[in-house]
């Protein structure tokens, strides 16, 4: 097991947004969490990597076990070096280059040497199809490039495991297929992904596994085929069917 959350428990200003969460995966899982709006997908992936402070829960990671809400700040680094995290709106330096985004993570946040700091980002930019916009600024680049540089950013820190957060949402839907494609090659390529996405194709086909999330509580978990062919519960049964009705 790589990873195991327990009991994950967040409230804001008196409501509870996870109302105790549990999650296992595996060395090359990709999990989506699914589910509709306010179902606390998010929160939950935030408070996985400290984004946010849970309540209460428990996470092991690679047999490091920690208090999600007592971590300490050297706890919350020894995880952080594992993992690393794609947000809905890309998050870049806009007065940087691709190139200094990317290698900014490894030459501050792991004191690597800026000459190999720069192969490794220069890889991870053409691991994602922009190793020739090395000298562009975020504005120079559409919302789909912007992702992409992002996740060669999130590649460049060597992470166990890479939380994306709703990653095509921002993007117009032209865009969206890039952003999904370099993805799946990640995912054939074995890296172990938590991916929150409304993007139901994408998850039915390249999932290993669901995380099916309403109301800050976990509805349904499993295969992914299981889950979309055969689904347990009735809630989960009528999810699909809405999304079905919805392509229509």
């Amino acid at each position: 097991m790589m990873l195991e959350a327990t009991n994950v428990r967040k409230s804001f200003e008196g409501t509870e947004i996870l109302k105790g969460i549990d999650l296992s995966v595996d060395k090359g899982d990709v999990v989506a969490i699914l589910g509709p709006s306010g179902s606390g997908k998010t929160t939950f992936l935030r408070c996985l990597n400290f984004l946010e402070r849970a309540d209460s829960g428990e996470l092991v990671f690679d047999g490091d076990r920690v208090d999600l809400h007592a971590a300490t700040r050297r706890e919350i680094a020894r995880i952080r070096r594992k993992t690393a995290f794609v947000f809905q709106n890309y998050n870049l330096f806009l007065n940087k280059t691709v190139l200094d985004n990317v290698t900014l993570g490894p030459v501050v946040g792991m004191k690597m040497p800026r000459a190999q700091a720069r192969e490794i980002a220069v890889r991870a930019l053409d691991r994602v199809g922009m190793a020739d916009r090395l000298g562009s600024y975020p504005s120079q680049l559409s919302g789909g490039q912007q992702q992409r540089v992002a996740i060669a950013r999130a590649l460049a820190t060597g992470p166990e495991i890479i939380y994306f957060d709703e990653p095509t949402s921002a993007l117009d839907p032209e865009l969206i297929g890039e952003v999904l494609s370099v993805m799946r090659s990640l995912a054939e390529d074995g890296m172990t992904m938590l991916i929150v996405t409304h993007e139901m194709d994408f998850a039915r086909h390249v999932s290993s596994k669901v995380l099916f999330m309403e109301n800050g509580s976990v509805i349904e978990s499993g295969p992914t085929q299981a889950f979309f062919e055969q689904p347990k519960e009735e809630r989960s049964r009528a999810f699909i069917r809405s999304i079905l009705q919805a392509r229509e």
